[in-house]
């Protein structure tokens, strides 16, 4: 009989329910339809502009370079993550990796955020030059360090 039921699907309601062999099956609308708002809760999509002095950051200049970190392994995550983590570079855990804030950037490290740690690059020296990037490197707060070596003081330049 259920069978039956399953296998009229393309009749009206109205000609099932007045046939005299299929009145005693139910049939039941899905709990899906009867749903007309969207399940992701409000506050998710609401103004975070206090966030970005909790996570300093401005939102009139946001930086330019993304500092990302793979914190978490990727054994037993999904290919698609995988393929991710690979392109990025992100093969060895703990190892940063510098990569332009752009949406598309963005878009993919949306899929890995739970694996990554994402910092902004910051220079709080400058930008260094052509000849200093050799002696550079980033610190844990995501800083571009400039290690700048002492040069021996030329004594002509002292005695004159």
């Amino acid at each position: 009989m259920s069978a039956l039921c399953r296998g009229l699907n393309f009749l009206s309601g109205k000609a099932l329910t007045e046939a005299p062999v299929l009145s005693s099956c139910v049939w039941t609308v899905s709990a899906r339809s009867k749903f007309s708002k969207a399940r992701i809760p409000r506050e998710l999509f609401a103004e975070r502009s206090q966030e970005h002095e909790k996570y300093g950051g401005d939102p009139d200049q946001p930086h330019k370079l993304h500092v990302v970190t793979r914190v978490k392994s990727v054994i037993r995550r999904p290919y698609w993550e995988k393929e991710i983590v690979k392109y990025f570079g992100l093969q060895k855990a703990q190892v940063p990796v510098i990569h332009k804030n752009t949406p598309a950037v963005n878009k993919q490290l949306k899929f890995i955020k739970h694996l990554v740690r994402i910092q902004p690059l910051k220079t709080p020296y400058g930008l260094p030059a052509e000849q200093d990037m050799a002696e550079t490197y980033i610190n844990s707060k995501g800083e571009l360090i400039v290690r700048r070596l002492l040069q021996p003081v030329d004594q002509k330049a002292i005695e004159s």
